[in-house]
């Protein structure tokens, strides 16, 4: 077989605690809408809702090394770009209607990833009652650390999050806040989907999302699993 133009790379993540050189390959990019009580209720909405799901491009993916300041290129035809840290859960075997009471089976490993939003573009699609892949699916959309095994991870109820914008806490909370569980979530996702090697699981935000400008600097952290550290430039 022949390709009639070049094949597209392959979007990876580095693997944390393996061979060096180890990659993590991308899939697919799922991100969970609204799941903390908190950022819901900043968004407008309150309770626990059904759980709802948007996707970003495998491609969106920008790998940050661990110790390392990855810069973001500040995006095109927005005034408004937003921070969501969020847990990351790696899949590394597929299914389709798996139950909550295996779902954990399916988890390769852990990672910290941000959701950045172009806020201003996703609230106009929102008032036109268009769709909003313009807000969430661009260039280098989904900052992300190294993926960590999952039985090298500490992930539980305490498991704390946590975002700084220059120094300062922006975002912070803890994983057993999380409205939808992620094996509730992965129950829901392959409903839906039939989920493969290599999905990536954004789980939601917690409160305190704002905007960030040229210059700015965010340190994500889920205790347990790692970090990341991105640096906002002009695009």
């Amino acid at each position: 077989m022949a390709y009639v133009i070049p094949a597209p790379r392959v979007a990876t993540v580095p693997v944390k605690g393996g061979a060096t050189g180890d990659q993590f390959p991308v899939h697919r990019i799922y991100c969970v809408g609204r799941n903390y009580v908190e950022h819901a209720i900043e968004m407008g909405h309150t309770g626990r809702e059904a759980p709802f799901f948007f996707m970003k491009p495998a491609d969106a993916v920008l790998p940050a090394i661990e110790g390392e300041v990855a810069a973001m290129r500040y995006p095109s035809l927005t005034q408004s770009l937003h921070h969501e840290v969020e847990l990351v859960v790696a899949i590394g075997k597929g299914g389709r209607n798996i139950p909550a009471a295996s779902a954990m089976d399916h988890v390769w490993g852990y990672a910290v990833g941000l959701d950045m939003t172009r806020r201003d573009l996703q609230n106009d699609m929102k008032k036109q009652g268009r769709p909003w892949c313009i807000g969430k699916g661009f260039d280098e959309a989904a900052p992300i650390g190294p993926v960590v095994p999952a039985q090298q991870a500490k992930v539980g109820p305490e498991t704390r999050i946590e975002l700084k914008v220059n120094g300062e806490v922006r975002q912070t909370s803890s994983i057993g806040k999380l409205i939808w569980s992620i094996p509730e979530i992965i129950e829901q996702l392959s409903a839906a989907w039939e989920l493969a090697p290599g999905d990536l699981i954004f789980t939601g935000t917690p409160e305190g999302v704002a905007a960030v400008v040229s210059g700015d600097t965010l340190e994500a952290s889920v205790e347990g699993v790692g970090s990341l550290s991105v640096k906002i430039v002009q695009g």
